[in-house]
């Protein structure tokens, strides 16, 4: 899925397009990640979708953590939990925030998650097929997860390798955002 990327993004993948068993989707002008996630959600046609952000802090040599579970166990939901990894470069006031959000999702949710913001997240398609996401930004994350919880599924995290991004580097995540994320955490808990 390519989000209106101007770096050169949308030709490296015009040309894996050549291959029939890769789909590329392209949305002219930047919509932001939920959009992005919501289009490749509704194209996906195989039984797994796994989400991860562009930018490489999450690492794809990662793939076969998350995947082992899902095939081995039959576990409908997967995320790779950095807390339980090799986390390298978050700051204390976000390593807080984070564990301030796993608190809230564990209390409100009767849930057992180490990260619940993480960005990588493996699931049967066929168990968020049907959810409707409303998020137009980053809340997309939080949103979800709320919503498979809600309907009884346990999310399985497995360790992954994590290297946080500087704000020079891109780092998109506000005090602002954050906040919004976790007012949607509770609020996705009481309202669909």
């Amino acid at each position: 899925m390519n989000d209106g990327s101007t770096d050169g993004s949308a030709d490296i993948l015009n040309e894996l397009s050549k291959d029939p068993a890769i789909s590329i989707y392209h949305n002219k002008k930047r919509s932001g990640k939920a959009s992005a996630v919501k289009l490749g959600i509704k194209n996906a046609d195989g039984d797994i979708i796994i989400i991860q952000d562009a930018d490489l802090e999450y690492s794809p040599k990662d793939y076969p953590k998350l995947l082992k579970p899902m095939v081995r166990d039959n576990m409908p939901v997967v995320y790779g939990s950095r807390f339980k990894g090799n986390m390298r470069g978050m700051t204390l006031i976000a390593r807080i925030a984070n564990r301030i959000s796993n608190i809230t999702v564990n209390l409100l949710y009767s849930a057992r998650m180490t990260d619940i913001n993480t960005c990588y997240k493996m699931f049967k398609r066929d168990l968020i097929k049907d959810i409707v996401i409303r998020s137009e930004h980053f809340g997309f994350d939080v949103e979800m997860t709320a919503k498979v919880l809600k309907k009884g599924y346990r999310i399985h995290e497995v360790p992954i390798e994590y290297k946080a991004r500087a704000w020079n580097e891109g780092k998109k995540m506000s005090w602002g955002l954050a906040i919004i994320m976790y007012m949607d955490l509770i609020k996705y808990r009481f309202i669909d």
